[in-house]
């Protein structure tokens, strides 16, 4: 196949990936571009875009389809990360993910991190609080360092619960407090992923 033509479908699968997590709620970039290349009818990895690619694609598509709809959902995503940063205080929240980075839609996944001495004392919060909530694990790759025993990228798993908003899901990954030193990495490009505390956020806000 010409490299026109591969190129081509490319994109096609990228903006295909793009629209289903910008307007369908999707927030894994590798079940998006699989999927969007089932569609498309391709299979093989070599075709498909990175998630930086469809990244892009994001931005472009809130650009032409949602210029006026996207930022008033985004403003609403944000104030409620803010009210459930602010219940959480006591443990160092942190904002991450596309709800700070502006690409997140309607009914898009919010991205909060802890950082407390343990993810029981988080679990205790939640339940005094009377908070529904389901619990699993996440694994965050954190350095680009290769491990003293493999050759695969450092990477950390953590508690998440995660809450049931009205505007979405909220998942909240426990780290531990020395972790606040640590920047995890974006699954789009391997960039450290942007943090914000609750005074950054109040100023993205305003």
């Amino acid at each position: 196949m010409a490299r026109e033509n591969l190129d081509h479908i490319r994109q096609l699968i990228a903006q295909q990936a793009a629209r289903m997590m910008a307007e369908d709620g999707v927030n894994d970039f590798a079940y998006a571009k699989k999927k969007a290349g089932r569609q498309l009818g391709v299979s093989e990895n070599s075709v498909l875009p990175t998630n930086a690619e469809i990244e892009e694609e994001i931005r472009l598509y809130h650009e032409i389809y949602n210029a006026d709809e996207q930022p008033l959902e985004l403003a609403k995503l944000r104030k409620t990360a803010l009210i459930t940063m602010q219940l959480f205080e006591r443990f160092n929240p942190h904002l991450t993910g596309s709800v700070l980075d502006g690409t997140a839609g309607k009914f898009a996944q919010t991205n909060i991190h802890l950082f407390a001495d343990s993810a029981k004392e988080v679990e205790m919060f939640l339940l005094n609080q009377q908070i529904p909530f389901e619990s699993s694990e996440k694994s965050y790759r954190i350095s680009d360092k290769p491990s003293k025993d493999k050759k695969e990228k450092v990477r950390k798993t953590v508690p998440v619960f995660t809450l049931e908003t009205e505007l979405g899901l909220q998942k909240l990954s426990v780290f531990e407090f020395d972790d606040l030193r640590v920047a995890t990495k974006k699954t789009s490009d391997g960039s450290n992923a942007n943090r914000a505390d609750i005074t950054e956020l109040k100023q993205l806000i305003a």
